[in-house]
């Protein structure tokens, strides 16, 4: 009747973590029963002390392919995630060449991903200026909703959108009731762009204020209410805004934000001048900034946390030069978004459900996988992470699994080591080494 039963004395389930054994039965959870019952007639996994943990879902990955496969690209990037824990990730638009805004530009996508992925994969699609006609057909094709900016994105194919196309594009999405997510920062003319000296952090910082992302996102709550249209807020880092953002949650709006782990983590402080690995937009702001974030995140303000993996070569983020206006601004940290968040929220005296949450269950919801995926629960599909919680690590080269080893965290003292992932009932990854790849059924749509 099963083909799997997973046996821990710690199970993290929507109500709370318990002992319990998890019951698989063609790549989907067919039952969650006690520990005492033993008859289930299947190869049975006993993981005792660790924890069963739903399988992490990212929707907020640069990929790069096709056409800066250099960059990253699905083979490296689905490697990293399932290392990560990553059962579900969702690529972004931009970055690839030809940058995923036409029907065509997304088929050449998915003809790239072919015998690349390694774990479960769904798209968003772009909007720029004049791509209305194209908005429908990606619908059809299956994306998942719909990347903007409102600010230059680094990459010139995808320019950024004016007020007056969002209001051409926003009752189109919102008639199909997907998300339009936003990379919020509108640049004013009260701020000098970068100029001094090009390594110093603090020159940066200044060039990126926080009233830009404050009037970004003052202006799509406006939009959200107008247009009743999904907005989600990308990668917050001005704790300015979580004000403004609360009200609108508190009159209804389709309003959704996420933050990611180095907005958490690090802090200005820890930010020495030339040290371009951490050079992102918006900017890491201070420990202040930080703390409130922290504090919005576990009062449900902000809704989870995504990475925004966006790796690059080392020549992009001179690192020798140590050049800020230079460098290409992105994060790489796929492969670590568990333990980073885990450490965080241990100081923090956050739960393993606090984790599913913000992990898990909430950024399912914003990609439409509310129904199937996130949660250990019955019907959900068996994607799985063995969780050695209270294990500690150190962030090495020879450990890092995507293309390329720059990231902020190299070094670092991590906390919650991935031990085994799931996918669909198989185990894809084991004590640090691949057992299964390239099952074939992984792209969402």
């Amino acid at each position: 009747m099963f083909d799997l039963a997973i046996k821990s004395n710690r199970v993290v389930t929507p109500g709370g973590v318990r002992p319990g054994v998890v019951l698989i039965s063609g790549g989907i959870i067919s039952e969650l029963v006690e520990l005492s019952d033993t008859n289930f007639n299947c190869r049975t996994i006993e993981l005792g002390n660790k924890v069963l943990f739903p399988g992490v879902i990212d929707p907020h990955v640069h990929i790069n392919e096709p056409g800066r496969t250099d960059w990253e690209g699905f083979d490296s990037a689905t490697r990293a995630a399932i290392a990560g824990g990553i059962t579900t990730l969702v690529d972004m638009p931009l970055n690839a060449s030809p940058v995923t805004t036409t029907v065509a530009a997304f088929e050449a996508k998915l003809l790239a991903t072919d015998n690349k992925l390694h774990t479960n994969c769904g798209f968003w699609g772009g909007i720029v200026p004049g791509n209305k006609e194209e908005i429908e057909g990606l619908v059809e094709k299956g994306v998942l909703g719909f990347k903007a900016f409102l600010t230059h994105s680094g990459i010139d194919e995808f320019p950024n959108v004016p007020e007056s196309y969002l209001r051409v594009a926003m009752p189109v999405i919102a008639k199909y009731n997907l998300p339009l997510l936003v990379h919020c920062e509108l640049i004013s003319g009260d701020v000098k762009p970068l100029s001094g000296d090009p390594r110093s952090y603090q020159n940066y910082l200044q060039s990126r204020p926080a009233c830009w992302e404050d009037k970004a996102i003052a202006l799509m709550i406006q939009l959200c209410e107008e247009y009743n249209c999904r907005v989600h807020i990308v990668h917050l880092s001005s704790s300015a805004s979580i004000d403004q953002i609360k009200k609108a949650k508190e009159r209804g709006l389709k309003l959704t934000v996420e933050t990611s782990q180095h907005y958490l983590y690090f802090n200005d402080g820890d930010i020495g001048d030339g040290q371009t690995q951490f050079k992102c937009a918006p900017p890491i702001r201070d420990k202040v900034n930080n703390e409130m974030l922290w504090k919005a995140l576990q009062e449900g303000i902000i809704d989870f946390v995504a990475t925004d993996h966006s790796p690059a070569p080392p020549q992009l983020k001179q690192l020798q030069s140590g050049d800020f206006i230079k460098a290409w601004g992105g994060i790489a940290s796929l492969q670590f978004a568990l333990p980073v968040l885990w450490k965080i929220a241990k100081i923090n005296n956050a739960s393993l459900n606090d984790l599913a949450n913000w992990l898990c269950e909430k950024p399912a919801q914003l990609a439409g996988l509310q129904n199937k995926k996130g949660k250990i629960a019955p019907g959900y599909d068996a994607d799985l992470v063995v969780l050695e919680e209270e294990t500690t690590f150190i962030v090495t080269e020879q450990i890092i699994h995507h293309k390329h080893k720059i990231t902020p965290y190299l070094g670092e003292e991590l906390s919650g080591l991935v031990a085994q992932t799931f996918l669909a009932g198989e185990m894809v990854f084991d004590d640090g080494s691949f057992t299964q790849l390239n099952n074939g059924k992984l792209i969402i749509r």
